[in-house]
């Protein structure tokens, strides 16, 4: 095996080991006398439905709302697209028939909410007063901005109808249990898709405190809220530290001594510091993280967080010898293009690197290299992998 061999392995197994085939049947709840309605929203949410629908014993019927393009068919549960990572108005169809869906289950009914990455702009329903462009407007000032998932989440709940548990309280009376795949650092139940079904520790006053620390303008309308408290039964069924845990089983099979490590921060700015890392460690090592990174947009260049991860990893390991990486979404979409990431490696010739970081143009500096991964998408969304071997 090559050295690019044992780096997709290596990240195959920690997607693998969060498949929702894998994952979701052991935490699947008893049948309700009444009716089960599934609601799955997400980048996983068909194969997290496919996996409902091949064990589920009784009646189901419900919705699954998925990114265009999306692959996957289903039996019993209606599939819908929304727009991502900026909403859309198939986002905003989606948020009002899953609400509807949820306010129409009475108290012998199971909600089941099957919640997964990319949740936040696939159902979209803007708070009272503000419409979708305005509501994709922001979204779109945000990613480029540089601020946090966690922090982009925080204003989303509060500028919704649908996210920060307003989904949890539309379902009462029924029994309400959610089922999610992590795609955040922390894990925090309000961050995952905007926590649609989850209690709201956030203010609104903190929301526009994120938009004035990242100069974006705040919209005059739409504000509220959150609830504290919703009813219902949560819990997380993958996430990013298992993914790692995979990967670096994997790693350490293939005879390397294995590192591991969550972060987050700027990309091309944690793309050197585990380049530098590398540097220092002994032959035959792994470097193995999760996390998702952020992209500051400066430029008017293509590519993604992990993209740009690499390149600048690339040019910190210009003109030395013996490192290999990878870096790619566990969902196998970075950023708008076609690729999961990309792979780099030590020695390599950065002729134009540089102002290709500066233009935020990794995508098209690593395409002519022949240096992107891509895998179509996964079945899963657990955030980022990338791997650094010695």
């Amino acid at each position: 095996m090559t050295r690019r061999d044992h780096l997709e392995a290596i990240w195959r197994a920690g997607v693998e080991a969060c498949l929702p085939e894998r994952v979701l049947p052991p935490h699947l709840p008893e049948p309700p006398p009444g009716r089960t309605v599934v609601l799955a929203l997400g980048k996983a949410a068909v194969p997290m439905a496919e996996a409902v629908e091949a064990r589920w014993p009784g009646p189901l019927s419900g919705l699954a709302v998925a990114p265009h393009g999306g692959v996957g068919t289903l039996d019993r549960v209606e599939i819908r697209h929304g727009g991502h990572p900026v909403p859309d108005s198939g986002s905003f169809a989606a948020a009002r028939r899953l609400l509807a869906l949820a306010a129409g289950a009475g108290p012998e009914d199971l909600v089941l909410v099957l919640l997964s990455g990319g949740a936040s702009s696939l159902a979209c329903l803007p708070g009272d007063g503000l419409d979708l462009a305005s509501k994709g407007r922001l979204t779109e000032a945000l990613l480029r901005s540089g601020a946090s998932v966690s922090e982009i989440n925080c204003v989303r709940r509060h500028l919704s109808r649908f996210k920060g548990g307003r989904l949890a309280l539309a379902a009462a009376p029924a029994r309400l249990v959610t089922l999610a795949i992590s795609d955040v650092v922390g894990d925090s139940p309000e961050d995952i898709g905007s926590g649609p079904t989850a209690a709201d520790p956030s203010t609104l006053g903190e929301a526009r405190a994120i938009l004035e620390r990242h100069a974006v303008a705040a919209p005059e309308r739409g504000w509220s809220e959150t609830p504290e408290k919703v009813p219902g039964r949560y819990r997380i069924v993958a996430r990013a530290a298992d993914a790692l845990a995979a990967a670096a089983a994997e790693a350490g099979r293939l005879g390397y001594a294995v590192r591991c490590l969550e972060c987050e921060g700027e990309a091309r700015e944690v793309g050197r510091e585990h380049a530098a890392s590398a540097l220092a460690a002994a032959p035959g090592s792994a470097l193995v993280s999760g996390g998702e990174l952020t992209v500051t947009v400066r430029g008017e260049g293509r590519g993604g967080p992990n993209q740009e991860y690499a390149l600048a990893a690339a040019l910190a390991l210009a003109g030395r010898s013996g490192i290999s990486g990878l870096a790619a979404d566990t969902d196998g979409l970075d950023g708008r293009g076609d690729a999961a990431g990309a792979f780099f490696e030590s020695g390599a010739d950065t002729d134009g690197a540089e102002a290709a970081l500066e233009d935020n143009d990794s995508g098209r500096w690593l395409a002519r290299r022949g240096d992107l991964f891509v895998t179509g998408p996964t079945g899963t969304n657990v955030n980022d992998l990338r791997i650094l071997l010695t």
